[in-house]
């Protein structure tokens, strides 16, 4: 009895015929991935101050800030083109400068001095919680990289799963990874959550949790293709993916549970990459059985089955 599990999410026995919906699953996933590149052509990310550059300054009011003061405070001290806005409660406010075209610390520093005196002369007992600066090239540069790092962790997967496992698996996963990211930035984009380097992370965390998922059903795969040479590959891959659910949906349960409260109660420094996270648990765990396993099946049953023969 030691190391029994007290109960199966999945009952033994259970039979369920996922490839009858792997039509519907591809539609949708093709639907959606082009509607989020759609949406990333425009209106695009909103980028944060990571890759965009420029100057942010948040501060805290004693009470409900008055923005249309510090608005006309602002235009005062020649301010008017820095962006206003409230930043999670009524009394946290946020503003955003673009870059100085003279880009020197000394510059930079003087302009975050400027917006510093704005903010405690329009509201009294207000304090700068913060204030960060990044310059032009230095944000696109971080740019170039963060992209390189998304580009090159796909690759590095492509080539794991290749080294594992046959070329069906690792072109059927690639896609399937490409098909995630795409829905990520098109949940950004709608979400309009700033996509700077905290994001860049959480992307490379949704891949490599989903890369994770798919090893595990593909291991399944490759197990039952060994054991039932006879058995339909359809009907095989229904097995396979059955046997590992509950183990699917055991991890995807608590990993989604331990981000729940940051994206809830974390504030605004981690409820945006807890809530991409969660979104990227979602779809990771729904297209390992949606999207990962029907393009596994399309790659040339017979082909796997063959190998299959060879290997046992």
């Amino acid at each position: 009895m030691l190391g029994r599990p007290l109960f199966h999410l999945v009952p033994h026995g259970t039979h369920i015929q996922f490839m009858r919906g792997r039509f519907a699953g591809l539609i949708t996933s093709a639907v959606l991935s082009i509607a989020s590149l759609i949406l990333f052509l425009h209106p695009g990310l909103t980028l944060g101050l990571d890759f965009r550059g420029g100057i942010v300054v948040e501060a805290q009011t004693a009470g409900p800030a008055n923005f249309a003061k510090i608005r006309e405070e602002l235009t005062r001290a020649n301010l008017s083109a820095a962006g206003l806005q409230q930043f999670g409660g009524p009394n946290n406010v946020l503003i955003r400068l673009d870059a100085p075209k003279e880009n020197s610390s000394e510059t930079t520093q003087t302009l975050i001095n400027r917006v510093k005196k704005t903010i405690e002369t329009s509201e009294s007992g207000a304090k700068i919680v913060r204030a960060d600066a990044v310059g032009a090239s230095v944000s696109s540069e971080l740019f170039r990289n963060g992209l390189f790092a998304l580009g090159f962790s796909l690759l590095m997967i492509m080539g794991y799963i290749w080294f594992r496992f046959e070329w069906e698996f690792a072109l059927s996963a690639i896609i399937t990874l490409i098909l995630d990211l795409t829905k990520a930035i098109g949940f950004l984009v709608v979400t309009h959550f700033e996509f700077d380097l905290v994001m860049v992370a959480a992307l490379l965390t949704i891949l490599g949790y989903s890369t994770n998922d798919k090893v595990v059903v593909y291991d399944r795969v490759r197990e039952n293709l060994r054991k039932y040479h006879s058995m339909p590959m359809r009907q095989l891959i229904d097995l396979s993916i059955t046997e590992t659910l509950s183990r699917t949906l055991a991890t995807s349960a608590t990993v989604f549970l331990a981000a729940l409260p940051l994206a809830l109660f974390g504030g605004p420094s981690l409820s945006g990459f807890a809530w991409v996270m969660l979104f990227g648990i979602v779809v990771g765990t729904s297209s390992s059985i949606f999207i990962a396993a029907p393009l596994l099946l399309f790659m040339e049953e017979g082909t796997l089955k063959r190998k299959a023969k060879k290997t046992s």
